[in-house]
């Protein structure tokens, strides 16, 4: 295995002058939401990462700058001193009362908004946000977050309102809807929510794929290593190094090859059916689905790679999207770079929010900065 040859610094690494507006990532993955601050202006720069998966937060730093906590955001918090900053971002894992999960109250990762408060009472930024899956604004827990922000409670100096947004009505590929939360400082006035711009002209599969290869030669990744935090790891790889396939088997293939544009597990002879397909004639159409040339995609999740898990056959060719297609669904740009097996990798993209929307909540808090 080669020596990573790829880029001796981070491609969007920033340093901080007199202009900057300072960021910390709380349960950063591998960047979704920096790469849409950094898009929307040059002024945003991150002082602080926490990410608990190696992977993810290698990513980060082959990306942005070595500025990560690699860790448990509670040990983050006993180990260093939290940094003053202007904004705080960040979404706490969603497992817990995902609608994809078993929606599990007791669940301990439903409780990761108190460290995320907790960080919060000691950055004393300007603003916050908060980026989970819809559910969230149903839970328990939100009402808890509300609760530290009336008085004697961890962050009582805050305030926050929350909507539910549609990425594709903001200029992304996909529609994926995240409940986000922005808040401030009860000195200062509520920012609002980003206005949307793409209601009525979404941009496209079609679009966003326009360039990329329909044929698909590789299925590994090259034969590369990096180091991070004393542990190894396959990479760096630019996204435009990720439009890999897999070895599908000859039931696979003749199951998509009877699934037109925008079809699914419905329209199978029964002879290529799964048992439960069979015992099922209702439920998700989106399982074993093909996406639409001209539409939004649906929501790009961790298991894009498999056909049986969403509506992620590639709109004519029999195979599911490469993770460089997902990539470019999420708004990724082709020299960001990844550190990670493909599984890996491929959880990164899937729990990131799309670039287009993290971009248009940075803009609306620029404006009020």
């Amino acid at each position: 295995m080669n020596k990573d040859p790829v880029r001796k610094s981070a491609p969007y690494g920033r340093k901080k002058t007199s202009e900057s507006i300072t960021v910390l990532d709380l349960f950063s993955g591998a960047g979704g939401l920096t790469q849409g601050f950094y898009a929307a202006s040059p002024r945003f720069v991150t002082e602080r990462a926490v990410e608990f998966e190696p992977a993810a937060a290698a990513s980060f730093a082959a990306t942005f700058g070595d500025k990560v906590y690699a860790g448990p955001i509670q040990d983050w918090l006993v180990n260093e001193t939290v940094p003053d900053v202007d904004i705080v971002i960040g979404g706490p894992p969603c497992q817990g009362f995902s609608q994809l999960g078993k929606q599990d109250p007791e669940d301990i990762r439903n409780s990761l908004w108190q460290p995320y408060a907790a960080a919060l009472s000691r950055a004393k930024p300007k603003y916050f946000i908060v980026e989970n899956v819809p559910a969230f604004s149903k839970s328990q827990q939100l009402q808890d977050f509300r609760d530290a922000t009336a008085g004697g409670g961890l962050i009582e100096e805050y305030d926050f309102q929350w909507h539910v947004l549609n990425a594709a009505d903001y200029g992304a590929p996909q529609a994926r809807k995240r409940a986000i939360l922005i808040g401030h400082h009860k000195d200062l006035p509520f920012p609002g929510f980003p206005m949307p711009t793409h209601i009525g002209r979404h941009r496209t599969v079609r679009q966003a794929l326009k360039g990329i290869n329909t044929r698909v030669a590789e299925t590994l990744l090259p034969d590369r290593s990096t180091e991070y935090a004393g542990r190894s790891f396959a990479g760096t790889f630019r996204t435009s190094e990720l439009h890999l396939g897999r070895d599908y088997a000859k039931e696979s293939l003749e199951r998509f090859g009877w699934i037109p544009e925008g079809g699914n597990r419905f329209n199978l002879p029964d002879r290529l059916k799964a048992p439960c397909w069979r015992k099922h004639k209702t439920g998700s159409g989106d399982v074993m689905g093909r996406m639409h040339w001209d539409r939004p995609s649906v929501t790009v999740r961790t298991e894009f790679f498999k056909p049986e898990k969403g509506r992620y056959l590639h709109p004519t060719e029999h195979r599911a999207i490469t993770h460089l297609e997902a990539a470019k669904l999420q708004g990724f740009p082709e020299d960001r770079l990844w550190v990670g097996s493909k599984t890996a990798i491929a959880k990164q993209i899937g729990n990131a929010v799309p670039t287009a929307l993290g971009k248009a909540i940075a803009a609306q808090l620029l404006q009020n900065m």
